[in-house]
């Protein structure tokens, strides 16, 4: 199975490119983005003891400035499997116009490149909980999210799959690129692993996610949108 990978710098996107190099199946994965994804941040444990992410023979990262235009690199995005979407911005502070632009306009030049040029790709886009898919709702974010989500559903891939993440816990030496995230980790980090305790079905990790994209990628799912819960039965081998 051959993978594209946006976003792969931010906390998902590194936890499924990780998942990506250490999975047997997966025979290419290729990043886009304005800046290559650390792999120096993976932290070495027993499971994968020995692995040089960095320099494995089947990661190819491709810098790319203008991620709305992709006629200078469209020979480099065909001939893949699948697509894990994991770009995103905060939306605090921004105005609806200016979100838009970055999370449905941005997302949809990628989206509709890739279904010209791989129709059969399953692709899987990272959303967030509260998601609204009416687009109606009084949640500037959630609105414009749900938007982005229904035009991935509608534009024809051989499968599309929005996964909704609540609260995350970063594994083998993920970290987020969101100021506020990295400010607020430290002090509720460690009580996520009670939380999860309490509200299993809640509380993800990003091993936990990467390894649900990848069985969306080699099996699809049961539905297209799939929540917190859903993305942890997938991720065990369920639909």
């Amino acid at each position: 199975m051959k993978v594209l990978i946006f976003g792969a710098s931010g906390m998902v996107g590194l936890g499924v490119l990780r998942e990506c190099l250490v999975a047997a199946d997966v025979t290419q994965v290729t990043t886009i983005g304005r800046t290559p994804a650390d792999t120096s941040l993976f932290r070495r444990d027993r499971m994968d003891a020995g692995f040089n992410y960095a320099v494995s023979h089947k990661l190819r990262q491709v810098t790319h400035a203008d991620m709305f235009d992709y006629a200078a690199i469209e020979p480099l995005l065909a001939g893949y499997d699948a697509c894990f979407f994991c770009l995103g911005v905060s939306s605090l502070g921004m105005r609806e116009d200016d979100y838009a632009r970055i999370t449905y306009d941005l997302t949809l030049a990628a989206a509709r490149t890739l279904r010209r040029l791989n129709p059969g790709m399953r692709f899987v886009y990272v959303s967030g909980a509260s998601t609204d898919s009416s687009e109606q709702g009084k949640t500037m974010w959630a609105r414009v999210k749900g938007r982005t989500e229904n035009a991935l559903l509608g534009l024809g891939f051989g499968g599309a799959f929005m996964f909704r993440p609540g609260a995350m816990i970063a594994m083998h030496g993920v970290r987020s690129k969101t100021l506020a995230y990295r400010i607020l980790y430290p002090v509720l980090g460690p009580l996520l692993p009670l939380a999860r305790l309490i509200w299993p079905d809640q509380i993800l990790t990003t091993e936990l996610i990467g390894r649900a994209m990848l069985e969306a990628a080699r099996r699809g799912a049961a539905k297209g949108v799939l929540e917190s819960p859903d993305i942890r039965r997938l991720a065990a081998g369920g639909t």
